[in-house]
């Protein structure tokens, strides 16, 4: 007899609150050791990247184009999800690149997942470059993995904007 596992992922749909996600201890957490959840993603426009680190650089054009927008980080926040276990890199040198991206990048929240929950628990594409932003109420107002194009960063800024 043969049994599969299945795994219940929710699929992300715009203008919903997706479920909690926590991370802490060898499930994830941010750079510096703490617990994260997704609860905190309230209060401000958050965009949320989660990353294969072997994509890192896919959205290159996307990143820079919203550094030039100087958003108001009493307003606006970032968190960048790292999907530690979609590379053949070792923890120790990503956890030291992580550490130096947040020296550089002080206002983004930078964020471990060593398991992939986020991939199980609310279906983000795994071994890709998610891309999602949320209103002030923790609501999705924009998903999408892979390469974005012109279009889906005007899209991405105008939502920001409309959402401050």
């Amino acid at each position: 007899m043969i049994f599969l596992s299945v795994i219940a992922a929710v699929i992300l749909s715009i203008g919903q609150v997706p479920p909690v996600v926590h991370l802490d201890g060898k499930i994830g957490g941010t750079i510096d050791g703490k617990p994260f959840s997704t609860e905190m993603i309230k209060g401000k426009v958050y965009l949320v990247l989660y990353v294969d680190p072997d994509k890192r650089e896919l959205n290159e054009d996307f990143t820079e184009a919203l550094k030039k927008q100087h958003f108001d980080h009493s307003k606006f926040g970032s968190i960048a999800i790292i999907n530690m276990k979609a590379t053949w890199l070792p923890n120790f040198v990503l956890e030291s690149i992580l550490k130096k991206k947040q020296k550089k990048y002080p206002h983004t929240i930078y964020v471990k997942d060593y398991q992939k929950v986020f991939v199980k628990k609310w279906g983000l594409k795994d071994e890709d470059y998610n891309v999602l932003l949320f209103d002030k109420n923790g609501r999705l107002l924009f998903y999408k993995s892979g390469k974005l194009t012109p279009e889906d960063t005007q899209k991405v800024i105008q939502l920001i904007n409309q959402n401050l």
